[in-house]
């Protein structure tokens, strides 16, 4: 939020092209939810939410204030038109940076940019694809030219398919790679050149989950991982400081059904934090995971280089997602 559903541990990204009739087999299996939690339609007012699920064991703390750390540096994020690429837009606005960032959702990216501008900051929207060289390119190179320099890049942008390993299409898998592992070689590629004289940041995001159907989305995060490691060495000498983040399960509108009811899904997350998150018993919230992003562009962290870090909620590890009792299984 940002990477794309429940059961892939986490979600880093809203940038989901149109998917082939049968894709989203997961998504299905897990939110059925609807009907197997309550019975489609009338489902808000004839659920009873057991008390144990009344509170959440532990909540996420208040935001701390912008404290204008970013005032003049100039930020680029690829995926940010809604979950954790928007949430870190808005932060780094919040604290004073000029923010560029793409998605292929015009509408989405217009409304981002304009809520950015209404709350005091200073946003630029451009429609754009990572899987294309070119539009990519122009994003980088358009965003430095219209704020004068760039020195932060949140590489961001990414999608997941969901099937064993032998059932995977071809299409599927190049998707999926595509996205998340050449689109941020391709950011790093078009970024450095603009940072090389006044140095910067680069943050990816990258993942911890290995889950059972997740052959072509844990590769390509690792992948990622390799590239951040490999990139630091290169650059790092030179002024750009690369990291990436692993964020855990967040809660935005690719990880919840579109048509679930506020009440029933409330349920869910509280059930499904201590059988998912040990350490904090509950999902993300993206502002969370956008706060850790923006302190590791800080000056805080000027001697992190190369490293990936862990934002889960507790130590992430394989196997099939535990569900709530009541509610589908996974693999």
């Amino acid at each position: 939020m940002e990477n794309d559903r429940v059961e892939n541990d986490r979600v880093e990204d809203d940038e989901v092209p149109e998917r082939p009739a049968g894709a989203g087999r997961g998504r299905r299996a897990f939110f059925g939810l609807a009907a197997a939690a309550a019975g489609a339609a009338g489902l808000a007012g004839a659920v009873v939410i057991p008390p144990y699920l009344t509170d959440p064991p532990t909540s996420a703390p208040a935001p701390a204030s912008p404290r204008g750390r970013f005032a003049g540096k100039v930020v680029l994020i690829t995926g940010a038109t809604s979950g954790i690429g928007e949430a870190t837009a808005r932060a780094f606005a919040a604290e004073g940076a000029k923010v560029g960032f793409c998605g292929r959702r015009a509408e989405l990216g217009r409304r981002v940019e304009q809520d950015i501008r209404e709350a005091g900051g200073t946003a630029r929207y451009q429609q754009a694809d990572v899987r294309d060289p070119d539009q990519l390119r122009r994003f980088v190179d358009e965003t430095a030219a219209a704020f004068g320099r760039l020195d932060i890049a949140f590489n961001n942008a990414g999608i997941t398919r969901t099937a064993p390993l032998h059932e995977m299409s071809l299409d599927d898998w190049t998707d999926v790679h595509h996205t998340n592992t050449r689109g941020v070689f391709l950011s790093i590629q078009y970024e450095v050149p603009h940072m090389l004289e006044n140095g910067g940041v680069i943050i990816c995001t990258a993942s911890e989950s290995r889950r059972p159907g997740g052959a072509a989305y844990t590769s390509s995060k690792q992948a990622i991982k390799g590239i951040v490691e490999t990139a630091a060495m290169d650059y790092g000498p030179k002024g750009i400081r690369i990291n990436a983040i692993s964020p855990g399960t967040t809660d935005t509108a690719l990880v919840r059904p579109a048509s679930l009811p506020d009440a029933i899904w409330e349920a869910f997350k509280r059930a499904w934090g201590p059988l998912n998150a040990p350490g904090t018993h509950r999902m993300a919230m993206p502002e969370e995971i956008a706060r850790s992003v923006v302190s590791l562009a800080s000056a805080e962290f000027a001697y992190m280089a190369g490293s990936t870090v862990l934002v889960g909620g507790g130590p992430l590890g394989g196997g099939p997602m535990r569900m709530p009792p009541g509610f589908p299984s996974g693999r």
